[in-house]
């Protein structure tokens, strides 16, 4: 089949691999219909290359169709349509249970201590091929797989797979309550979802983002947004003095405006991968600027909801702004299992309440991915979100 798979820092190319194949009874393998380039992909193209081995196969935002059952499958059948979180958990053990499947521990990384394993998504998370290919292996099927209607389109569903519950559970965890106001740090593609869902609640929502192709699409759904500058003071001003009382950071550890932290990040990936790596895992820093800005701005009483990745170990927290401000922090992977009970019906609502129709803004084939990937990472031709068809 045809993947698209990890050469060096920046270089993604599609090549011929092997066929994945049933390896356990509780497995599925899908021909893949459509699949996307998420902006957690990029931190892959641009920073993990001591994580990650030529050849490997990229890509958590997958969907497609059913082509073989394991034996001890009972759920799905060859030609089921389906879409495929990027989490891998079993639905069983003590963690799941308690909706915490992206610390499932049956898939968690003991090794590298880290939680469950997620499509294409370097050695830390299992080295599990991903699903920017043609076919997919999908383990633990039963509980993995959410099964689909077939009358509509794959754009209406392929966002289940990661960017849509991402921005629910950001949402969520702000905990607001009416009347409140949300902001948002950054509109790239899980951003435009925070947003959207804020004003499906109800909420005011403001929007700090420096693009403006990004800027107007949020617009359309009644969205105020702000540019980059001054974010702090103009939130403060649109929220009499006090600041929003949520805010989502959905930008995370690639933030604009962090010279320094990008230096590093750069000088890092320079360096061998017997010494890169132990300096990533002991010594990283992530761009910080969306989260202090965030910080800042949050009113007093506030939350800080963490939607964006961040991974670095010696980030400078600022404990006493939180603690004077008694600021809220809630954070971590989407635990993607638990939100699609609830966004499956807005999904399947012909309204399209929370226009998951209307965020692809580049649909190619899956051969075009390498320059797709380089598109996105410059945010160049209006571009908020690839979709890829095999």
């Amino acid at each position: 089949m045809r993947a698209l798979t990890w050469q060096s820092k920046r270089t993604v190319t599609v090549e011929e691999v092997p066929d994945p194949r049933i390896e356990q009874p509780t497995d599925v393998v899908i021909r893949v219909t459509s699949t996307a380039i998420c902006g957690s992909d990029l931190h892959l193209y641009e920073l993990f290359a001591p994580f990650l081995k030529r050849g490997d196969i990229l890509g958590h935002e997958p969907m497609g169709i059913v082509e073989e059952v394991g034996a001890a499958v009972t759920r799905l059948q060859v030609g089921d349509r389906v879409v495929i979180p990027f989490v891998i958990a079993c639905g069983e053990c003590f963690m799941c249970e308690k909706g915490l499947t992206t610390q499932c521990e049956t898939t968690q990384n003991r090794h590298s201590g880290t939680g469950a394993s997620l499509y294409g998504y370097t050695s830390l998370y299992g080295s599990v091929p991903g699903g920017q290919a043609e076919r997919l292996r999908v383990p633990y099927a039963d509980f993995n797989a959410t099964k689909v209607g077939t009358e509509l389109a794959d754009d209406r569903y392929l966002f289940l797979s990661d960017v849509l519950p991402t921005a629910w559970q950001g949402v969520a965890y702000a905990g607001l309550e009416p009347g409140d106001t949300l902001a948002v740090m950054g509109l790239g593609p899980v951003g435009q979802f925070v947003a959207r869902i804020g004003r499906h609640l109800g909420h005011r929502v403001l929007a700090v983002e420096p693009v403006p192709e990004r800027r107007a699409m949020a617009e359309r759904y009644g969205v105020e947004t702000l540019d980059m500058d001054d974010a702090t003071d103009a939130l403060r001003d649109l929220t009499d003095g006090r600041g929003p009382d949520a805010i989502v950071d959905a930008v995370g550890m690639e933030a604009h405006g962090s010279p320094g932290a990008a230096t590093a990040q750069q000088l890092v990936g320079a360096l061998p991968d017997l010494l890169a790596k132990p300096m990533m895992r002991h010594a990283g820093l992530d761009r910080l600027s969306a989260l202090h800005t965030a910080f800042d701005a949050v009113r007093r009483g506030g939350t800080v909801s963490l939607s964006g990745v961040y991974v670095g170990s010696a980030d400078p927290t600022p404990m006493m702004t939180l603690f004077d401000k008694q600021i809220t922090l809630r954070m971590g992977q989407c635990n993607v299992q638990s939100w699609r009970d609830e966004l499956l019906p807005l999904v399947e609502d012909p309204a399209d309440p929370l226009g998951t129709g209307d965020l692809t803004t580049h649909l190619v084939p899956l051969e075009e991915a390498p320059e797709y990937y380089e598109t996105f990472q410059k945010k160049e031709d209006g571009c908020i979100k690839v979709v890829l068809q095999p």
